[in-house]
């Protein structure tokens, strides 16, 4: 039997082997017909299901095609957006949504609206349970989201309450970096809230007179004795614009004036922009050149009190040394170098003639001002009105005149 057992094992390979030769060569290969109809039904298929979903209405944005753009219209579409879905998906993207709309629809000053989207943040899910999870800031979209939305706030302005702190230790814990942005604006935010000396009124009056007494008045303090005086243009038979002028004159400056050589010609030089808040106003100035000679006086006569390299301390009976600068004529406020300001004002309409208008009306507390030559110095283009008032009847005006003088 062992005998006969390479045999059989020598049959069986040799009979593997014939069958082996037997088999006919198989190729593979790929039909790409039939691959070709296969993407063209899927491709079709595709098609038919965008072409579908191409017919469906697309996400719009409430707030972009809302018609009224009220406080209470914001308000209730948050609201909807609150009750429709309990999970509140895409919270994040409709807080920015909403608040890149805000200035449409003229709350981005208020307080309440402001809550009203950090209400929309789901309560609890976003509180990190442990340490790493605090500093490596847990959920960051959302957390940076309403940092985002605080930083809007301060600046517009708006300080947060002690509200806003219960909703954000609700939202996202003790030690969410939203809150940490929060103590941190109640920390500043009271400090520079009245650190101006010159407060205004919140709102800021939209009434472009009320807004023009506000800038005058700021820029006359530096004088106390400063009067403000609101003029009509009404008031002169001649005036084409009627308009309101706001004026400001000290009883320093209208000294200044008298004293003014009436060889030298004064300038109404503007128009010059101040920033009331987020309110812009239009001012105008009458200057007259700077006296060098007085100012180079004032140089020699000035005794430096920071200077410490000739100090004189007087001994044993020494005299104090006399002080160079305790008698003579002072400096005003007014006397800057570059020229000394007159008066300023801020016309309605800051034209030529409402300007013409304005020296006019200050001749009436002021006659020298009537003796002494007035040009034009503008920075930027003005209305030209006044070539009828300015020009005699018998001389026609030209625009070469009047350009050389605004130069």
């Amino acid at each position: 039997m062992i005998r006969k057992l390479p045999c059989i094992l020598r049959f069986h390979g040799a009979a593997a082997q014939t069958l082996y030769r037997q088999q006919p060569n198989i190729i593979l290969t790929r039909n790409y017909a039939a691959d070709a109809k296969d993407n063209r039904n899927n491709e079709k298929t595709r098609q038919s299901s965008t072409g579908s979903s191409k017919s469906l209405p697309a996400a719009r944005n409430p707030f972009a095609i809302a018609q009224e753009k009220t406080k209470n219209t914001y308000l209730t579409m948050v609201e909807i957006f609150m009750e429709r879905d309990i999970h509140r998906r895409n919270h994040v993207e409709f807080i920015y949504a909403a608040l890149k709309h805000m200035a449409d629809f003229g709350v981005e000053h208020d307080l309440e609206v402001y809550k009203a989207l950090i209400n929309v943040m789901p309560k609890g899910k976003f509180i990190p349970k442990n340490i790493f999870q605090a500093e490596f800031m847990h959920y960051p979209k959302q957390q940076q989201c309403i940092i985002d939305l605080l930083e809007q706030m301060e600046d517009n302005g708006v300080m947060p309450d002690y509200e806003m702190e219960a909703m954000l230790l609700n939202v996202f814990g003790q030690r969410g970096h939203p809150l940490r942005k929060y103590w941190r604006m109640m920390y500043w935010m009271p400090k520079f809230k009245n650190l101006s000396p010159w407060p205004l009124p919140d709102p800021v009056p939209d009434d472009t007179l009320e807004i023009a007494k506000l800038a005058v008045e700021r820029m006359c303090t530096v004088d106390l004795r400063s009067k403000i005086d609101v003029l009509e243009t009404s008031e002169l038979k001649d005036a084409l614009d009627d308009t309101w002028i706001v004026s400001g004159m000290s009883p320093e400056q209208s000294k200044l004036l008298r004293e003014h050589s009436k060889q030298k010609a004064l300038y109404i030089e503007g128009p010059f922009n101040m920033w009331i808040r987020n309110r812009r106003i239009n001012y105008f100035t009458l200057r007259a050149d700077a006296d060098v000679d007085f100012l180079a006086q004032l140089d020699e006569r000035q005794l430096d009190e920071d200077d410490v390299t000739k100090i004189d301390v007087p001994f044993f009976g020494r005299a104090p040394p006399r002080r160079h600068n305790q008698l003579g004529k002072l400096r005003s406020v007014h006397q800057q170098d570059d020229g000394t300001i007159m008066a300023i004002c801020a016309t309605g309409t800051s034209t030529k003639d409402s300007l013409l208008s304005w020296i006019r009306l200050l001749e009436r507390g002021n006659p020298v001002l009537g003796e002494i030559p007035v040009l034009f110095r503008f920075l930027s283009a003005v209305p030209a009105k006044a070539e009828e008032i300015e020009a005699p009847s018998s001389v026609p005006a030209k625009a070469s005149d009047i350009n050389s003088s605004s130069n």
